[in-house]
Formats: C-alpha cells, sequence, structure tokens
C-alpha cells in the first residue's frame, strides 16, 4: 500500500468510526424505574419512526422482567441492576411493557406518535 493509500484509508476509517459515533449518541434515551412492582413512568410518549433506548433501572428488592413479546424484547434485572434495550423505529401506536414478575401491577404504555 502507497502512503497516499494508507492517508486515504486512516481518512476513511475515521470518518466512519466519527459517523458511528455520532449516530448512537442520537438515539433518543429514556430512563425506566422498576420499584416495589411499579415501572415508572407508567405512560410514555415517544416519536415515531427513531430508535428508542430504554435505560432500565431496578431500584426494588427483587428481581424484574421487562418484556414485550411482540418487540422481542426481554430483560431479567437482579435488584439494584441496570440495563438498557434499544428499540427499532416504531410505527405509530400504543406498545405495552410489562414486568413479569409483576405483571398486575408493572406495566408501562408507550405510545409511539
Amino acid at each position: 500500500m502507497t502512503g497516499n493509500a494508507a492517508i486515504h484509508l486512516a481518512t476513511a476509517l475515521a470518518l466512519l468510526l466519527t459517523a458511528s459515533t455520532s449516530i448512537a449518541g442520537e438515539l433518543i434515551t429514556h430512563t425506566i424505574t422498576a420499584e416495589h412492582g411499579r415501572l415508572s413512568p407508567a405512560v410514555l410518549s415517544v416519536p415515531a419512526g427513531q430508535r428508542i433506548k430504554l435505560v432500565l433501572r431496578n431500584a426494588g428488592q427483587s428481581p424484574i422482567e421487562f418484556e414485550n413479546l411482540r418487540l422481542r424484547v426481554e430483560k431479567v434485572l437482579a435488584p439494584g441492576a441496570s440495563s438498557f434495550v434499544v428499540l427499532n423505529p416504531l410505527k405509530p401506536g400504543q406498545y405495552q411493557f410489562i414486568d413479569e414478575f409483576h405483571p398486575d401491577t408493572g406495566r408501562l404504555v408507550l405510545t409511539a406518535r
């Protein structure tokens, strides 16, 4: 590889890495907290057609299982643990998430508009 080719390759790689970082940095992010068998917030509105990052925090004393089977989202968190899920662009509509370990009270309605 010639010196010019190496410089062009390095420049292209730098631009690619910068583009990937800025795309990842632009994710709309919301935090969902589980505590006492409830998800907070219980209602969330997000823009349709955009990737969404949901940061999950288990502030409770028991494990949770955050899920939406239709979207193929399933995340188990121990007490005190945190994690995240990234949702692909959603069509307008409502999406129900539950804490499978607390199905009667651990609910989140996410509305994509």
